[in-house]
């Protein structure tokens, strides 16, 4: 690590992993949920775990952005932070206003804390993955605008590159397109157009960039391969992500009353999607097959590697099968959405997070890498979590497909709560894939403990030994030839 200010990363990663952590335990009561009925009930409804669990991963998710942001750009600018004490702060604020909001969901009736927080006075309530009471919407704005400019003025006074503007524009594109979350017409089509916005121009727009601009720089530090190379991948991964993420937004429109241009605009820009997610996967690849070193993170290689695989098959796969329009006509809000979101944004923006993480955090501890022992436990963790959300979303996917083809598709639809009863045993069997899931999370966590700093430094001094003869004999032999 070349930058003290670096170490405030550290905070927000332990926040962003300790909410991870609730988001997988509240997905498991709503999992229990949907085959027994009245699991936990009237203590938490459903209703009242889908929002937690949904809360909790975007929460989660913006602590690993904002960590990885204060790591990053220190680095990438050559300069300290510009405010490490603003950096603290923000995080204690962001961090109380979001248990508070979550403790408000889980004790508080919802209709209640609406009035409590001010929602008479500038509606915002009520729509999914955007809960917040107007507090805490208004709390998220100071925090990412303070936040933005702390590292804005750090990349003014610093170096600029590639990949530190690309990271800027997504954090920016992040900030700015929350602000539709306060704008809530009566209109329901009108409603809806605009929540996509936030909602999807986050995950399949803004979020893409800052997606991209921490696996480049995770790249560079695990592989030596040039910047320039790396940034010529990245230049066309984030024009590909923006061409088809922003009219890709024309996919949700199909049913909602807008246009029915968008019906043929959705499909053509949304079936494109998976191109830059498929360039994400050959670009970690190539980089790792033109390596120039050898560094002794193997786990954040193994991250690095698994976060195009997985964003690729979940973002890019999973949502090409039911983006068209004819078929989104009959998958639309059934159980095939669920299971390409839970791989999307496990693969696009949880791995990276934790890839991040597995390069920075050794690092913030004086190490080059985690000990050989701890670094395969947390393989073990990458495994058991990425198997199992594979099973997950198979187990999800043929629930979809019995739904559709039960509920929908036939000429004699069953009602929809027999359907939910064919589906039982998908859900148990998705119940059990997330057990293992937590378990694997619990190995990963378990990692940040294996070894002490004597044994990372013995281990990774083998390593670089066994780089520095590679070197040598490859000069060598270069010498002879000449």
């Amino acid at each position: 690590m070349k930058y003290e200010s670096q170490k405030v990363a550290r905070l927000y990663f332990i926040a962003a992993l300790g909410l991870f952590v609730g988001q997988i335990l509240f997905g498991l009561i709503m999992g229990l949920q949907y085959v027994v009925g009245d699991f936990l009930f009237p203590a938490i409804p459903f209703n009242v775990a889908r929002m937690v669990h949904t809360n909790l991963l975007i929460v989660w998710l913006l602590f690993g952005f904002m960590g990885a942001a204060y790591f990053l750009i220190p680095e990438e600018s050559e300069t300290e932070l510009w405010s490490p004490k603003l950096a603290i702060v923000l995080f204690w604020v962001f961090l109380v206003a979001g248990v508070l909001t979550i403790l408000g969901y889980l004790l508080v009736p919802y209709a209640r804390l609406a009035e409590m927080t001010g929602n008479d006075i500038l509606p915002t309530m009520g729509r999914e993955f955007l809960e917040q009471p107007l507090l805490t919407k208004i709390g998220i704005v100071i925090v990412a605008l303070g936040f933005v400019f702390n590292v804005g003025m750090t990349v003014l006074r610093g170096r600029k590159t590639v990949i530190s503007t690309i990271l800027m524009i997504g954090l920016i594109g992040l900030a700015v397109m929350f602000l539709f979350s306060f704008y809530n017409p009566e209109n329901l089509v009108r409603d809806k157009f605009y929540w996509w916005w936030v909602v999807h121009l986050w995950v399949e727009g803004v979020w893409e960039l800052i997606l991209g601009s921490l696996l480049a720089f995770v790249l560079i530090k695990v592989t030596g391969v040039d910047r320039e190379v790396i940034e010529k991948w990245l230049y066309m991964i984030v024009a590909m992500a923006l061409i088809t993420g922003i009219l890709g937004t024309g996919h949700h429109y199909f049913w909602i009353g807008a246009p029915e241009y968008w019906q043929w605009l959705g499909s053509v820009f949304s079936a494109m999607e998976p191109i830059p997610f498929f360039m994400m996967t050959l670009f970690a690849f190539n980089m790792v097959n033109k390596r120039r070193r050898e560094h002794p993170n193997k786990a954040a290689i193994l991250w690095a590697m698994g976060t195009g695989v997985m964003a690729f098959l979940g973002a890019g796969v999973w949502g090409f099968l039911h983006t068209l329009a004819p078929i989104n006509y009959y998958t639309h809000g059934t159980q095939l959405t669920a299971a390409h979101g839970h791989m999307a944004f496990y693969g696009a923006y949880a791995m990276v997070v934790m890839c991040i993480i597995s390069y920075a955090m050794p690092l913030m501890r004086g190490r080059i890498a985690n000990s050989n022992k701890a670094q395969v436990a947390e393989m073990w963790g990458f495994w058991l979590m990425t198997v199992s959300m594979v099973f997950i979303t198979l187990f999800l996917t043929a629930a979809g497909v019995v739904q559709v083809w039960l509920q929908r598709y036939t000429d004699t639809p069953m009602p929809f709560m027999l359907v939910q009863d064919k589906m039982a045993i998908f859900f148990w069997m998705r119940e059990v894939a997330g057990v293992f899931f937590l378990g694997g999370l619990g190995v990963y966590l378990w990692s940040f403990f294996i070894g002490t700093d004597a044994d990372a430094a013995r281990d990774n001094a083998k390593v670089l030994a066994k780089v520095s003869t590679k070197v040598r004999e490859e000069s060598t032999q270069e010498t002879a030839r000449a």
